[in-house]
């Protein structure tokens, strides 16, 4: 672990080159109302890495729309790829990583009251998932596209100041930043290096890793960061997983890995850190979450077009819901374990859109274009209508 010492970007700067735009009117695209849906209006925010905006979306009453687009780009002649969102414990602010800087990325803190800026702070290169703590520590994985395939790292940000205290250097290319909802544990996955990583949120060091290489899964015994030169490779059991997410369970027993070129989601047991069971699952899972009671597990399909829908008790997929455009990628599902929010990105001149499926019935319900190349999305809060 290195202790940042850049200094920190000004607000003034952020302030200056970062609005909120107006309202806009509703954008869904053609899928049936259900006339027994809940009246309740759910809020999420989606990011749109190609035009660097953040939608806040509504949905209530089986209809979505964007109610609010927030300008995120600092830069006024590149784009600066709004990846990663997070809503923190609280509701009271959401954070977005800009993950094409010169040549570091950054984070920005906003507020969910008025959707203005609050303040930023750089961090490595390419900061993409992120994740906050009850106790308001902020970890974002530097997922690093640039040059040679190298160990990177996870900042840690104290969101209070908004900034970087740490960077815990870890693997290649580490991605699916998620932590234990107590706040004592982090994962992610090195889609380069076939691990899993645990950090220990509290000292700011590695744990314990896992080798998810087919064939070679069992504990990784080094604590220290990988060199780079371990990268993933085809063993005669078949392709790498190549992970793309890890996410814990609610109690923060089992820990969720995409393999993503291996079509498998594997459970790891966090007591014996062995692997409990597989799903086989459709080509390309790609992003994880699990649903507040535990007992649903939502994947993403990048390869398929297509979303599932997991029961975490038999390990049976319920659904597989086919989304409105092609490359689906992330998930939010609300808090009361009822819908999941899914951000597809759409290619070439499409627009992006956020699919909600409801989880009771393993069925889309709608869908609102948002802006092109949909990735990151966080749920906000629900509201009585």
């Amino acid at each position: 672990m290195r202790t940042n010492k850049r200094a920190k970007k000004g607000l003034t700067a952020v302030l200056a080159t970062v609005v909120a735009a107006p309202a806009l009117l509703s954008n869904a695209v053609g899928q049936e109302t259900d006339p027994g849906a809940d009246q309740r209006a759910y809020y999420v925010y989606v990011a749109a890495e190609s035009e660097d905006r953040v939608d806040l979306i509504r949905f209530e009453a089986g209809v979505a729309s964007v109610i609010d687009t927030i300008h995120v780009g600092r830069n006024p002649t590149e784009i600066d790829g709004p990846h990663g969102l997070a809503v923190d414990p609280s509701g009271e602010r959401w954070y977005v990583t800009l993950a094409h800087g010169n040549p570091y990325g950054a984070v920005v803190a906003y507020s969910t009251e008025t959707n203005r800026p609050l303040g930023s702070t750089e961090l490595g290169f390419f900061p993409a998932s992120l994740h906050v703590t009850p106790a308001g520590l902020l970890f974002a994985a530097n997922f690093n596209l640039h040059g040679e395939h190298v160990a990177s790292s996870v900042s840690v940000v104290d969101v209070g100041s908004m900034t970087e205290i740490a960077q815990v250097a870890t693997c290649t290319m580490p991605h699916g930043s998620r932590l234990t909802s107590d706040g004592s544990r982090h994962y992610s996955a090195c889609m380069m290096d076939d691990r899993v990583v645990e950090l220990d949120a509290y000292r700011l060091e590695v744990r314990r890793q896992f080798s998810v290489t087919p064939g070679e899964e069992r504990p990784f015994l080094a604590t220290g960061p990988a060199n780079g030169a371990a990268e993933h490779h085809a063993t005669p059991d078949g392709p790498p997983c190549s992970p793309t997410w890890a996410h814990p369970s609610p109690d923060g027993r089992r820990v969720y890995v995409a393999c993503n070129k291996r079509a498998e989601v594997l459970e790891l047991d966090v007591d014996t850190w062995q692997i409990s069971r597989r799903f086989k699952t459709a080509e390309g899972p790609y992003n994880l979450d699990v649903s507040p009671d535990g007992a649903r597990l939502v994947v993403t399909y990048k390869s398929s077009q297509s979303t599932g829908v997991w029961d975490l008790v038999t390990g049976e997929e319920l659904a597989r819901v086919e989304n409105t455009r092609r490359l689906p990628h992330g998930i939010a599902i609300s808090s009361d374990a009822r819908y999941a929010f899914i951000s597809v990105e759409g290619v070439g001149a499409e627009p992006g859109a956020v699919d909600v499926i409801d989880l009771e019935r393993g069925k889309k319900v709608t869908s609102v274009d948002v802006g092109k190349q949909a990735g990151g999305i966080a749920f906000w809060r629900i509201e009585a209508s």
